[in-house]
């Protein structure tokens, strides 16, 4: 703001009121550029004064014109950077200190930390403009970056978010670097990662048997060569490492997907950012809608679940047996390099061993996919802890949050409580994820992953160790599956700190309840999956519960059968199928092909054979009868591929019986389902859709029933299985036909990526931390 003028024809001169003001700002401030952000606005408004960082939390002093510090304050957090997300939590007067100029202070450790990591982000237009800029100094630099993007969370390790505190202390400023790191009006200024060519980290090719080849620009061209020759490359991203080959070419993803023992499970696709929107690829693709496109274009850049179109350019063997394709845009400097180079699209998997987190360092990377790529770009800026790509379903007219990673996660959300003590939640055994809660927060971490190899529990413990230390908490106690034999549940329980142990599916109840803020009135939760230990001991999976955290009561669920042969059926959709029709005294004559005369016996004398009402188990069920998915090596490979029989179809869904227990259960009776299941005389996609009508009808007919009996309006929807979109879609569409209003957690995955969030809720529940609703029962006695 200019100076005010004095006018010396006038009478009476105004002279500007001079003062100070005090304000400290909380939120996502570390590693957005908002420091020089408010050096650049105090300059501009003429302030003096100055701006520290403290424990994650900004202390700003400035003093001036009196209009001018008031315009300060307004823009403040209004014309805040795109990345920061900044709340005003103190604005006072303070006395001038007579400052003549306003600088920046280096960073100060508080005793008591409000401190925001920032997740990793995606190269901007800045820096892509700057990237194909021949005249540029950082021209086709992979490395470019400035305080708007870049990389977070895997390069830091520790906070305050400075250089010395991340994985780019040993890469020493070149004096252009240094001056631009310097200047406070800078975009560059304090940006953590910076480097160019003369100081920063390059690119390494390596081919077994081959000499290295450390030229950046070389090792660029190697790669995109082996691309074009139909070879898989082990490329090092951001947060590990991604497989590529091209993905039009049948022969290269079949030889990927032998070779990482990968016969099935969907390969994500990264496409070329072209056009003048950068969809081009992606419309060439897919059917795009707007929610598709805009999720596609989000700063995070996760990996979009969208409809394949029928003449999309692509190898048949990328997504066998589905519709759907996953896509997403470049993200990094890198990967604009390699799709700009390569000019269509490319498989862009995990670099991992199957279930496992992706894998981060070069040697164990060329160790353990060895057998898997021909050759390997590898980079020298380490990564301090893996980070997976997120993905993203669009249902139910938003998206669905399937896998939390680079860029969402770690995830900080407001606890609607304040917690006595610092908890640390543990999660479940498959996608899990682990959650730090203290005071009024709570951080849930990215996508870990199976807990079945060492390697994912030595990420496992890592993540839990490093939530700890980012944050400055320590956790005082932890929070776990209350079933016994997860390796998670049973560190907790090693610890030494005090344990609470949470229910299966009240954690995923619970997860809802959160993320809406029903902690305080009654609340009836669908909780539909494949397997959680119930409170009787049985395998559960379709269950409704009515309550709120801490007090949740099975009201209704499914007819209950047993699966022969245990945790088998996971893999063996048949011997669920199988079960079901032993328990109903239905012949299904494929399915016994498959049983060895013993099962039977063992099935029927209750050997290797829990029960279960488990609604993923029906799906696999129906799966194997329909759609002949006998076997399956991914997780929810069975339910997806009956998804995708059904999606084109309308089917109004059959009426299913149901019956009270003595204890008031409302029990649905599925035998009649599975007998239209076992009409063969139907097309499998009639019967495909038929079940899924029949399942959302069942779900609308207890929740018909349950509103009788108690005040119920609003119906959570929570478990794996509503990541189905033709089941969720119908489900919803039906209850708010019959004026429920339906909550469908988007913040946080419905699957068990969500449990530790989940955990968190039902455990400060359970102590007292959450108020029930008052003056009444709520029928939960």
């Amino acid at each position: 703001m200019p100076r005010s003028n004095s006018n010396p024809t006038s009478a009476t001169v105004a002279m500007p009121v001079l003062a100070g003001r005090n304000i400290t700002v909380v939120g996502r401030v570390q590693g957005v550029g908002f420091r020089p952000f408010v050096y650049r606005l105090a300059h501009h408004y003429q302030l003096a004064g100055w701006v520290c960082n403290t424990g994650g939390e900004v202390h700003i002093h400035v003093e001036g014109n009196d209009s001018a510090l008031a315009q300060f304050s307004r823009e403040l957090i209004a014309q805040a950077p795109p990345l920061a997300r900044p709340h005003l939590l103190r604005d006072e007067e303070s006395a001038r200190k007579g400052y003549d100029r306003f600088v920046i202070r280096e960073s100060e450790t508080a005793k008591s930390a409000s401190i925001h990591v920032p997740p990793d982000q995606f190269a901007c237009d800045d820096c892509l403009a700057e990237l194909n800029d021949p005249a540029a100094r950082r021209n086709r630099y992979p490395f470019i970056n400035c305080t708007q993007c870049g990389p977070r969370y895997t390069i830091i390790r520790a906070m305050p978010y400075d250089r010395p505190n991340t994985t780019l202390a040993g890469f020493t400023l070149c004096p252009d670097c240094r001056k631009e790191y310097e200047n406070p009006l800078d975009r560059r200024f304090h940006a953590q990662p910076l480097a160019c060519p003369v100081c920063g980290p390059g690119l390494t090719w390596s081919r077994p048997g081959e000499p290295a080849v450390e030229d950046t620009e070389a090792a660029l061209a190697a790669c995109l060569d082996a691309l074009r020759a139909g070879e898989t490359v082990a490329v090092r991203g951001i947060g590990g490492y991604h497989l590529l080959c091209d993905a039009a070419d049948q022969d290269a993803v079949m030889r990927l997907r032998g070779r990482k023992h990968r016969p099935d499970k969907p390969l994500a696709l990264m496409i070329p950012a072209t056009g003048d929107d950068g969809l081009e690829w992606a419309r060439a693709l897919a059917g795009m809608g707007s929610t598709e496109a805009e999720a596609l274009l989000d700063p995070v850049r996760p990996i979009v679940l969208v409809e394949r179109r029928d003449d999309a350019p692509l190898a048949p063997g990328i997504a066998p047996s589905l519709t759907e394709i996953g896509l997403m845009l470049p993200y990094s400097p890198l990967h604009h390099l390699l799709l700009g180079g390569f000019e269509r699209p490319v498989v862009a998997t995990s670099g991992n061993v199957s279930g496992e987190p992706v894998l981060t360092d070069p040697n164990e990377a060329e160790k353990r996919l060895g057998g898997v790529a021909d050759a390997f770009l590898h980079h020298n800026r380490p990564i301090e802890r893996p980070a997976d790509d997120p993905v993203l379903r669009p249902a139910a007219g938003g998206l669905l949050r399937i896998r939390l990673g680079r860029g969402i996660a770690p995830l900080e959300l407001d606890l609607p409580f304040r917690l006595q003590r610092p908890l640390l939640a543990v999660g479940a055994f498959m996608k899990t994820t682990v959650a730090l809660a203290w005071e009024d927060r709570i951080v849930v971490s990215p996508h870990i992953g199976d807990l079945a190899s060492p390697r994912s529990r030595r990420v496992f413990r890592q993540v839990c160790a490093d939530l700890q230390k980012l944050y400055g908490v320590r956790a005082e106690a932890l929070v776990c599956d209350a079933h016994p034999d997860f390796p998670n549940s049973r560190w907790a329980k090693n610890s030494g700190l005090p344990v609470t142990e949470v229910f299966h599916h009240h954690a995923h109840a619970s997860v809802a309840a959160g993320e809406f803020d029903m902690l305080n009135e009654p609340l009836l939760c669908f909780a539909w999956d494949g397997t959680g230990l119930g409170e009787d001991g049985t395998i559960w999976g379709g269950e409704a519960l009515f309550g709120y955290p801490g007090a949740w009561r099975r009201v209704a669920t499914w007819r209950p059968f047993r699966l022969p042969g245990g945790e088998r059926v996971i893999t063996e959709p048949w011997r669920s199928a199988l079960g079901l029709c032993w328990e109903a005294g239905l012949a299904w004559k494929a399915g016994e092909a498959f049983a060895d005369p013993l099962l039977r016996t063992a099935w029927h004398d209750g050997l290797n054979s829990p029960h279960t009402s488990s609604v993923g188990r029906l799906f696999d069920a129906a799966s194997a009868i329909v759609a002949g998915t006998h076997s399956v090596s991914y997780d929810g490979q069975a339910p997806m591929q009956l998804e995708a029989l059904a999606q084109d179809l309308q089917a109004e869904g059959m009426p299913l019986p149901i019956r009270e227990t003595e204890k008031g259960l409302l029990v649905t009776d599925w035998k009649p389902l599975l007998s239209a299941q076992l009409d063969h005389s139907r097309p499998a996609a009639e019967r495909a859709a038929a079940f899924h009508a029949t399942l959302a009808r069942a779900l609308v007919d207890q929740a018909m029933t349950l509103r009788e009996r108690h005040d119920i309006s609003r119906i959570a929807l929570t478990g794996g299985v509503f990541q189905n979109r033709v089941l969720t879609e119908a489900a919803i569409a039906r209850l708010e036909r019959e004026g429920f209003e339906v909550l469908l957690p988007r913040q946080l995955p419905v699957n068990d990526g969500g449990l530790s969030y989940g955990q968190i809720i039902e455990a400060a529940a359970r102590a007292g931390m959450v108020q029930s609703v008052p003056g009444t029962d709520n029928g939960l006695t």
